[in-house]
């Protein structure tokens, strides 16, 4: 009698189909946790554009600087961001954006340690210049790797909607922050907070944050050159504007300057097999209007935050840290909006977004302007500030997402300059302006004559947004 032996077939072990469930989820786990990796190293670049200002006044008394060297604690470091951050976004494309991020970080971090410690005016604002450097080799890396890191649109726009949280919202908390360090401790501590923030960033970004694919064509040297040369020279020109003048021969000087280096880098990039600035970026109507209205609602918060600390601080007597904690409404107010701009931006698109936002922005405006000597924070200054954080949450995520939407990701760092290059110059240019009008009904010793029209000039900036917004981002006609 033979006995048969039936062989059961094993089932499949309940790791492989449980495992392929979730390395999905894994991966969109890690590409989550890289991308708020990145973007704590954009908000610490963000801060320093801001934190710096409050203990200005304390940087003078302590090193003995006089109020024109005193501006360039400030200048060297726009000058070298907005000058170089072209550059910047075009060679993390060509050697990979990762590398060129935490290079740039790396130099951010280390010339953040040494202004700290600086003893003499030279050494710091070198420092500052070299963190402008580093800056705008690191910021133009940020936007691109996180829309490259989102595994789908949705993800992408919940990551546009922070970056855009972390750029305009990390300058008010700049504010605070630079306040209480510099009351509770020193001026030095605005530049020694980056060190460890840094540090962690680049421990932390390789393990989470993938390499991209790198451009292998040749990097553009000549339009390196005209792009960055154009850039120092337009921001120089508008940042010196208020104090030597429209008309002065260094204003027109280097505005010319800028010109001229604008048209040969427009030359140039049609001739080279790589260009610096790829010429199809500006052939779209949408990312063209986008654009404009980054640059004028830039302009628009730059000179709010000077105008609203100057109020609060000469007419409404508050200290560092009160002016600091005074913005928290817009600061609240955009980070809120974070959250909701995706799904907006999905069920209504970005034009009606952004004509919104500029037209409350508008609104906020337009009611700053009425403040007086009379007036207290929380009837004059709280209501406006927390529309001015909302109409903000609304516009600049629609806005990025325009400026990189449909960008070949070889582009994606050449894109991501561009956006920030034109908000630095949106700043410089509203700043320039405002500061300009301001001082034509000024009188010495008090803030408010003047106000109203910097305040009005404000408001004008962010209507012809709305109004480029409705003329330029309309949908194309669908063909019948």
């Amino acid at each position: 009698m033979s006995t048969t032996t039936h062989r059961i077939p094993a089932p499949n072990p309940p790791t492989s189909s449980a495992s392929s469930r979730a390395r999905p989820q894994r991966n969109s786990r890690r590409a989550a946790i890289g991308i708020m990796i990145v973007l704590l190293g954009q908000l610490m670049l963000t801060l320093d554009g801001t934190i710096v200002n409050v203990a200005l006044p304390s940087i003078g008394t302590s090193l003995g600087l006089s109020p024109s060297s005193l501006s360039w604690i400030v200048n060297a470091y726009t000058l070298a961001f907005g000058g170089l951050m072209l550059t910047g976004g075009r060679l993390g494309d060509t050697y990979g954006r990762l590398r060129v991020f935490l290079i740039g970080l790396s130099i951010f971090t280390a010339s953040s340690l040494l202004g700290g410690f600086a003893q003499t005016p030279d050494l710091l604002i070198a420092a500052r210049a070299a963190q402008g450097i580093g800056a705008a080799l690191a910021a133009p890396g940020v936007l691109a790797l996180v829309t490259t890191s989102a595994r789908d649109d949705a993800a992408r726009n919940r990551a546009l909607a922070l970056f855009a949280a972390v750029g305009i919202g990390g300058s008010t908390l700049g504010l605070l922050l630079g306040g209480v360090v510099t009351e509770i401790g020193s001026w030095r501590w605005t530049l020694f907070i980056n060190v460890p923030i840094g540090i962690a960033v680049i421990a932390l970004a390789p393990r989470f944050v993938a390499e991209t694919q790198r451009n292998r064509g040749r990097f553009d040297l000549i339009g390196a050159l005209c792009a960055t040369g154009a850039a120092v020279a337009i921001v120089w020109a508008l940042t010196d504007a208020p104090d030597y003048g429209w008309t002065s021969p260094q204003t027109i000087g280097c505005l010319t300057a800028g010109a001229v280096l604008l048209g040969a880098l427009a030359f140039t990039e049609r001739r080279v097999a790589n260009p610096m600035l790829v010429p199809s970026l500006l052939r779209d109507r949408r990312r063209l209007g986008a654009l404009a209205v980054t640059t004028l609602v830039f302009g628009s918060q730059i000179a709010t935050f000077f105008l609203v600390v100057q109020y609060l601080q000469r007419a409404l007597n508050f200290g560092p840290i009160a002016a600091g904690a005074a913005f928290l409404p817009m600061t609240l107010g955009i980070f809120a909006m974070a959250r909701i701009a995706p799904k907006l931006v999905a069920r209504f698109g970005q034009a009606p977004l952004l004509i919104t936002g500029a037209l409350g922005l508008t609104a906020s405006y337009v009611w700053l302007s009425n403040i007086d000597n009379s007036s207290d924070y929380a009837t004059a200054v709280l209501g406006p500030l927390l529309i001015n954080g909302i109409s903000a949450g609304l516009t600049f995520m629609p806005a990025a997402s325009l400026v990189m939407g449909g960008v070949d990701p070889q582009h994606a760092g050449s894109a991501s300059g561009l956006l920030q290059t034109v908000q630095q110059l949106g700043g410089a240019i509203g700043l320039a302006v405002i500061v300009s009008v301001y001082a034509v009904g000024a009188i010495p010793g008090q803030f408010v004559p003047g106000a109203r029209a910097a305040f009005l000039t404000t408001a004008a900036f962010t209507l012809l947004a709305a109004i480029l917004a409705s003329l330029l981002l309309r949908s194309p006609r669908r063909p019948r």
